[in-house]
């Protein structure tokens, strides 16, 4: 059997890699913090749960709509109106099964073979190989740690090519929990008028995972609304990953697009989640805000343990739920037959010395960094704080 060639491009994520070492050394008895699963620990809130069991009962068993349940597709509507004063009718949106497949009906819908896609790193992992599976040119831009690992409008315009047709970025950010503020965003958009073959994917699937008190959506400038496709979803802000609810909202011809491409793929989302989804947008937000509180005390606390070590750098995520530190000046150290000559060095190490799970940065593009998730308990926080502390002071 010949498998096609545009799976050369695909590679298992490292995310998903770390998380398999760290079962296997749970198998053998090792008590490893594992803070590589980018995952609410909270249960999905109850009224969630009871919308799913209610439309279980009334008989939401049968095939949903390619697009989504019209009520969904309204409460959405409604939700970016309520949230973020975005005006989009129910045909501009596509209900999907993830964010992540939302992602990749947008890239298939809009990227050809060359074409050249900008992606500011550091990035959430997804985005460079579906442009790859679809024959696009990535091409990278580096936003380091003494910006906040954000893209400039300077660094912007001079990436911008004749090829140029996709921009895809995230805020919050996954790894780095940076937040582009409206004047960020506005620089970026006065680059983008200038060149408007360029379509922006902007990923907010952190949304209410933020610290700032208020979301900015590059969606909000008028000028740009029609080149811009929104991604969202239920998983983050709702603790419902394994629902696998997401959804896109963007220009009519896109989303029909999307709808078309989805219909020979999955066809319509899981029914009984789409139902529970709604209670989810229209309902009790007050969990979702909760979490949000509990998630930024232990970014407080996370951030703080890692500013005491000394060689750690940190910026201060300002959304999701990550650390992303620069840990380059432990490179060329070395601790018994463990030599730290980059970030994947540094997270097996880690892994195997301080028995704590992380992800290496150069999965998201950054070799000088790795991930650290913060959504586990303060208890395996503190832990898994002291012990990388011990682990980085043992090398010389």
């Amino acid at each position: 059997m010949q498998l096609a060639q545009r799976l050369n491009s695909v590679t298992e994520p490292q995310t998903i890699k770390m998380a398999k070492l760290s079962r296997e050394l749970k198998a053998k008895g090792i008590n490893i913090v594992d803070l590589s699963i980018g995952e609410p620990d909270f249960k999905t809130p109850e009224h969630i749960c009871n919308a799913a069991i209610k439309a279980i009962n009334e008989g939401y068993t049968k095939y949903p709509p390619v697009a989504g349940f019209p009520e969904l597709l309204e409460a959405i509507s409604i939700k970016l109106k309520r949230d973020n004063n975005l005006e989009y009718a129910t045909n501009e949106i596509i209900v999907s099964t993830g964010a992540k497949q939302s992602l990749y009906n947008a890239v298939m819908s809009l990227v050809d073979p060359g074409d050249e896609v900008i992606i500011p790193t550091p990035f959430w992992v997804t985005y460079a190989s579906q442009v790859q599976l679809v024959g696009g040119i990535v091409k990278y831009v580096h936003c380091g740690i003494e910006n906040d690992f954000k893209i400039t409008p300077e660094q912007l315009e001079v990436a911008v090519s004749s090829k140029t047709r996709l921009f895809i970025y995230s805020s919050p950010c996954n790894p780095t929990g940076s937040f582009y503020t409206k004047e960020e965003l506005a620089g970026l958009a006065e680059v983008f008028k200038r060149h408007p073959q360029i379509t922006i994917i902007s990923d907010e699937i952190y949304e209410y995972i933020n610290y700032t008190g208020r979301h900015e959506s590059i969606a909000q400038f008028e000028e740009l609304k029609s080149r811009v496709v929104v991604i969202n979803g239920m998983s983050k802000g709702f603790a419902m990953t394994g629902w696998r609810i997401g959804y896109m909202a963007a220009p009519r011809a896109l989303a029909q697009a999307c709808e078309r491409l989805q219909g020979q793929s999955t066809s319509g989302a899981n029914s009984i989640a789409q139902r529970a989804s709604i209670t989810a947008l229209l309902g009790d937000l007050a969990p979702t805000y909760k979490m949000t509180e509990a998630f930024k005390q232990r970014r407080d606390y996370v951030i703080g343990a890692l500013k005491k070590m000394p060689g750690v750098k940190s910026n201060q995520p300002e959304g999701a739920f990550y650390a992303f530190p620069d840990i380059s000046s432990f490179f060329g150290k070395h601790y018994g037959d463990s030599v730290i000559s980059n970030a994947e060095d540094m997270s097996m190490y880690l892994l195997h010395e301080a028995h704590v799970a992380s992800v290496c940065g150069s999965a998201f593009g950054d070799n000088n960094c790795i991930r650290l998730s913060f959504a586990t308990s303060m208890t395996n926080l503190m832990e898994a704080m002291n012990r990388i502390a011990e682990a980085l002071k043992r090398l010389g």
